[in-house]
């Protein structure tokens, strides 16, 4: 690459990411202009391209590392002043629960709906009810209330725009399921591509 416009590319990524990470966010950009078969950097079409794939990747990352710190500090702060009556926290509320309730528990206390669930653990709408009783009898018999340091559920994400770009991504790959992490990027889950073993 010519260094003229890898220092441009550099300085997109400064601009919008800060300086952490902006030359990591060059470099994966260049991957993907491979990927797409955009390496020739003569065409100005394509560094056109690249430099518009980095400031996007910038700005995600600048997004992620605002929501990351926000979680941080909304954890930091549920830590160093409980208030009673506010609610237990995750691992207090997951301690003692045999393994299947334990799993169930940490993906409904993360946000998960049922449908996820039970994708996720694959069980039918009896058993996942089933489940859901258990883990409020759990509670109740413990005296505790929801979890107060569910930060990941406080985040302004745009919940609405993310769910809309599920069914074309989850179309789009062949998956069986899609979801997004804390951060709003978005996942596939598929079936494995392995076939069976051969002798």
């Amino acid at each position: 690459m010519r260094t003229a416009l890898y220092a441009r590319l550099t300085a997109i990524a400064r601009r919008h990411a800060g300086a952490g990470g902006a030359e990591d966010i060059v470099q994966d950009a260049m991957l993907l202009a491979v990927e797409a078969g955009r390496f020739d950097l003569a065409s100005p079409e394509n560094v056109h391209w690249l430099g518009g794939v980095v400031r996007n990747r910038a700005r995600m990352a600048a997004r992620s590392a605002r929501r990351a710190g926000r979680r941080d500090q909304l954890w930091q702060e549920s830590r160093a002043a409980p208030e009673p009556g506010q609610g237990a926290g995750l691992a207090e509320t997951l301690d003692g629960l045999p393994p299947a309730l334990r799993t169930f528990a940490a993906l409904v206390l993360t946000g998960h709906n049922r449908r996820e669930i039970a994708y996720l653990l694959d069980l039918p709408d009896t058993a996942l009810r089933q489940r859901v009783t258990a883990l409020r009898r759990h509670l109740v018999s413990r005296g505790l209330a929801a979890p107060g340091e569910l930060s990941g559920l406080y985040l302004d994400l745009a919940y609405g725009r993310i769910r809309d770009c599920l069914l074309p991504a989850l179309l789009r790959h062949g998956g069986a399921f899609a979801s997004h992490d804390p951060d709003g990027h978005l996942f596939v889950v598929r079936r494995s591509q392995s076939g069976p073993s051969r002798q």
